[in-house]
């Protein structure tokens, strides 16, 4: 299908606010589609969406490799309880790799860290992507999160016409709390990403997607 600009403006009017809604509109759309996650706090709500709604649909994570340990134990415990089709995607170098050779993660303010994030997460999260070819990318992202994402719209269309679906854009901390408890899920808030470091900071992936 292709999504035009009316159709769009259409679709952000009376589904915004409306994450079931937009997440099924998303998938009638019945091009191949994909969600990402990174298993941060609350992450639990969206992954519980897309597989109530697709079961089957992929779920890309780009592993850092600098994920807390609690991180990885959170990964397993949704991954089996909500059975996630899971892609993992990896740096090209291991994190011992590119300690040993280029030392400690690069503070944000360093020329150096910009080559770093591209590195762990843009450069293994295009290769992710290319691999499952989706038409349709599901993200979690929030407004509230950073100053960035509170300009973003629920659904937009990229350059390239790739259609990005954000169904949780405009809910709160205090509604994703009360959807993990309604549904018995866990929640993580031992994370870390060191592309960002501080949460209200972008890593660059939706600023160049």
């Amino acid at each position: 299908m292709k999504l035009d600009l009316t159709s769009l403006e259409t679709v952000n009017r009376e589904l915004a606010g409306q994450p079931e809604s937009l997440l099924a509109w998303a998938l009638s759309l019945e091009e191949r589609a994909v969600a990402t996650t990174s298993f941060s706090p609350f992450s639990g709500v969206i992954l519980h969406m897309v597989t109530q709604a697709r079961p089957d649909l992929p779920i890309l994570w780009m592993d850092t490799g600098y994920n807390t340990p609690e991180t990885y134990r959170y990964a397993d415990q949704l991954t089996r309880q909500l059975g996630l089709k899971l892609k993992i995607v990896h740096p090209l170098r291991s994190r011992a790799h590119r300690d040993a050779v280029d030392g400690a993660v690069p503070e944000p303010g360093d020329p150096r860290h910009a080559a770093f994030t591209s590195e762990v997460k843009l450069e293994p999260f295009e290769r992710g992507m290319a691999e499952l070819a989706p038409k349709v990318w599901i993200t979690g992202v929030r407004a509230e999160e950073t100053a960035e994402r509170a300009l973003m719209l629920p659904v937009s269309l990229n350059p390239d016409g790739l259609i990005k679906v954000a169904p949780l854009l405009g809910w709160s901390a205090r509604q994703l709390h009360e959807y993990l408890k309604r549904h018995g899920l866990p929640n993580n808030f031992d994370y870390y990403d060191p592309t960002k470091v501080d949460d209200k900071r972008e890593c660059g992936l939706h600023l160049a997607h």
